[in-house]
């Protein structure tokens, strides 16, 4: 047995050749979660880019980590799958950016808070347009689990908003917008220009400010702030009683007595039926052929003979959902004598429409943004198509006053907004934001009060009590408070 005392110089040196040995372990632990953070960092970048290439069904794993420049084993470290990557960098964009929205609001004013945001987000789309692309555009071809990121995302960001527009004294000048439509309005104008490849969207700023300023009323007098369902008016005439897509019968086995042409017509309408049933059952992304055919009672060979793959039918039954709501919205449009009523009639209509057929709503306003390019591309062709119907309003205000083109552009997101909203609901009241939309479709070309005396006399000729201002005040922030402060992206 040892029974030797350790000299003070031989516990001195093993004290420190211990702290040496701890000193060590501890740095190649810094470095080694150093190295990790990077890694992680390299694959969230890396989906960014394969996002921004080729949507969310162009993200696989094989692309994400070419462009990160890892191994397949280093993903799996971090992520369990592709969804799992898409949704960690949804919520790392998203938290840069509430960080700088949050920046920005910091010590403004009830009356600049609207401004500031807008120019936050222009701001950050300007310094960093490839991840303002991936979470303003391409988050919305990813699926259920994307898109609920996405609105969490824009909610937390109106939350800052609303939390500091809510002490606005009553003459201080506020946008009479709901926050959360203000703020995906800018999402959907700056990833139009991004997907276009347009880098330069700072001057976007100037021209969403002008949009948003016709909204602007004494705190007060807001009527419109919050997304409340009124009773829709009577049926419009214009919306047909028969849906856009149903399911035909299925022939009878064995010999047709009916043309090869009409039997085509009876599976292409089959078809299109199950496709539109499916993507709002299970999505884009992960209905199949099978899927399809399973539901339209046809064989593979039949659906082929129509299209060419899942993609193609998709886009079909986008197609002819938009051909009727086009069709139906011009006949209503043309339908009454004065712009506003023909306004007013046109949206009556729509929404109409849209609430009697939740297929088509889904797909047109939902679903289409997973289809690919060719069904985005659709998308912005139908805001286009849709400006038509504002194009008389620019004769309701002397031409120095006018909105500008990207005002007209906002109107139809901000519109595409309420409906996307209101579709992904879970009871969609799309006939009941009638009102909130001829608010902002009318307001820039008519002024608030005219506006509202407008609709309110509609809302009466049809027996619905218009809305009144919210409570102010201490009832508002105490309403507020009951909501919640934002929480940001786990």
């Amino acid at each position: 047995m040892d029974t030797s005392i350790e000299s003070p110089i031989e516990m001195s040196t093993r004290i420190r050749f211990a702290a040496r040995a701890h000193t060590a372990n501890r740095t190649e632990a810094m470095a080694q979660t150093r190295r990790k953070g990077m890694q992680r960092e390299r694959l969230l970048q890396g989906m960014v880019v394969a996002a921004n290439r080729g949507g969310y069904a162009g993200a696989n794993i094989s692309a994400v980590i070419a462009a990160a420049g890892v191994s397949r084993p280093t993903f799996y470290e971090y992520f369990s799958d592709r969804d799992d990557c898409f949704q960690a960098c949804i919520g790392d964009v998203q938290n840069q950016l509430s960080a700088t929205i949050e920046d920005a609001l910091s010590g403004q004013a009830a009356d600049t808070a609207a401004a500031a945001a807008i120019q936050a987000l222009v701001g950050y789309a300007s310094a960093e347009p490839a991840r303002a692309r991936f979470l303003m555009a391409e988050s919305m071809s990813g699926g259920t689990r994307a898109l609920d990121a996405r609105d969490r995302g824009i909610a937390g960001i109106a939350t800052s908003i609303e939390g500091v527009q809510g002490d606005a004294p009553g003459g201080a000048q506020v946008a009479d917008l709901e926050a959360r439509v203000l703020v995906a309005t800018v999402y959907r104008m700056i990833a139009t220009r991004l997907r276009r490849g347009e880098i330069a969207v700072a001057k976007l700023a100037e021209e969403l400010l002008g949009w948003v300023a016709a909204y602007q009323r004494p705190s007060r007098e807001l009527r419109w702030q919050k997304l409340t369902a009124l009773p829709p008016p009577g049926h419009s005439p214009h919306v047909p009683d028969v849906p856009v897509h149903q399911m035909q019968e299925v022939l009878p086995p064995g010999r047709p007595r009916i043309s090869e042409q009409e039997v085509a017509e009876n599976h292409r309408l089959r078809i299109l039926y199950a496709t539109a049933r499916m993507a709002k059952e299970k999505g884009y992304s992960t209905t199949t052929v099978a899927d399809i055919t399973r539901l339209a009672s046809v064989d593979g060979s039949a659906f082929y003979r129509l299209f060419s793959d899942k993609q193609d039918a998709f886009i079909a039954v986008h197609e002819l959902g938009f051909q009727q709501v086009m069709d139906v919205t011009a006949k209503a449009f043309f339908s009454a004598e004065s712009w506003p009523e023909r306004s007013w009639e046109a949206g009556r209509a729509l929404t109409q429409l849209l609430q009697d057929n939740p297929l088509v709503a889904h797909v047109g306003f939902v679903e289409a943004y997973a289809v690919g390019p060719r069904a985005v591309q659709r998308i912005e062709d139908s805001h286009t198509a849709f400006m038509f119907f504002l194009q008389e309003g620019l004769l309701q205000r002397p031409q120095a006053n006018a909105p500008s083109r990207a005002a007209l552009e906002a109107i139809v997101a901000a519109i595409f907004e309420i409906v996307y909203l209101q579709t992904r609901g879970r009871k969609p009241q799309i006939a009941g934001m009638l009102a909130h939309i001829a608010h902002i479709w009318l307001t820039p070309f008519m002024g608030a009060e005219a506006t509202d005396a407008f609709i309110d006399a509609q809302l009466r000729a049809s027996g619905v009590t218009p809305p009144s201002p919210p409570p102010r005040g201490p009832a508002r922030r105490a309403a507020r408070g009951r909501r919640g402060s934002p929480q940001r992206q786990q």
